[in-house]
């Protein structure tokens, strides 16, 4: 069994929003949307597990039922941090086996291509972990609290770090735990398992699988989706949707508005 679980929580701050990001509308589908659809249309995905603020459950739901041609799915209320997120997620999910395979993927990535996702699970399954990554373009540098650089890592050696990143139950449920009982908060579900000793693999992935966090981001995604076959698809999928699915987003608007 493999789930997918998309904290989608936040306030996105940044990207200056009356509404919480991955609800903002990309070409005409809001972002969640074109999350969930790309992994609904992956034949190893089971289930969907999208974690969003308390005040926006309902009107998630909403938006959801709208929405044709998701795989099953279910909301749940996330946590103050993106990693009490991802444990609730993981919590709604009683039935699971120790051995299934347990993706994170920010809701605000929609444009992850499938050969990542199946990649992410096939690693998963054989290594235990796995994420999805694509090689360091610039030099990097570390620097002291001063400012002063204090050496240049191989650029080689680097990744920048994406998601999915995809795991065995047993191993994320143990992760997340420890972080609890040590008061840590990673960056990533991968640091969490890294603390535990256990080796995480890279997939690598595709520089399109950009995260949107500011205006500009919006803009960068919009150019990537132009004239493709795939959005032709979606387009036409959504197309006697799309009314319902804008009252579905009002409510999230006025729900937003509270949660801030």
């Amino acid at each position: 069994m493999v789930t997918v679980i998309f904290p989608a929580a936040g306030k996105g701050k940044r990207m200056k929003s009356d509404i919480n990001k991955v609800f903002l509308d990309l070409a005409g589908v809001p972002v969640l949307i074109r999350s969930l659809l790309r992994f609904s249309s992956c034949p190893k995905v089971d289930n969907l597990v999208v974690v969003v603020a308390e005040a926006e459950v309902k009107s998630t739901q909403s938006l959801l039922q709208k929405t044709p041609g998701l795989k099953p799915w279910q909301v749940v209320a996330g946590g103050s941090e993106r990693q009490y997120s991802v444990l609730n997620g993981i919590k709604s999910l009683p039935d699971a086996r120790d051995d299934d395979i347990i993706l994170v993927h920010d809701a605000a990535r929609p444009l992850v291509s499938v050969k990542t996702i199946e990649g992410v699970i096939d690693m998963a399954i054989r290594e235990g972990s796995a994420i999805a990554a694509v090689p360091a373009k610039n030099t990097i540098k570390v620097c002291d609290a001063e400012g002063r650089v204090v050496n240049t890592p191989d650029r080689a050696t680097l990744w920048e770090v994406q998601t999915p990143q995809g795991f065995k139950r047993s191993v994320l449920l143990a992760a997340n735990k420890q972080a609890i009982a040590e008061d840590f908060l990673g960056t990533d579900d991968a640091s969490l398992v890294e603390r535990l000793g256990l080796p995480v693999y890279v997939v690598e992935s595709d520089y399109g699988n950009i995260k949107i966090t500011t205006p500009e981001d919006i803009l960068m995604a919009k150019s990537i989706l132009a004239d493709t076959l795939e959005e032709l698809q979606l387009q036409k999928l959504l197309a006697k949707s799309a009314e319902a699915m804008g009252e579905a987003i009002s409510s999230l608007r006025d729900a937003f508005k509270g949660f801030k």
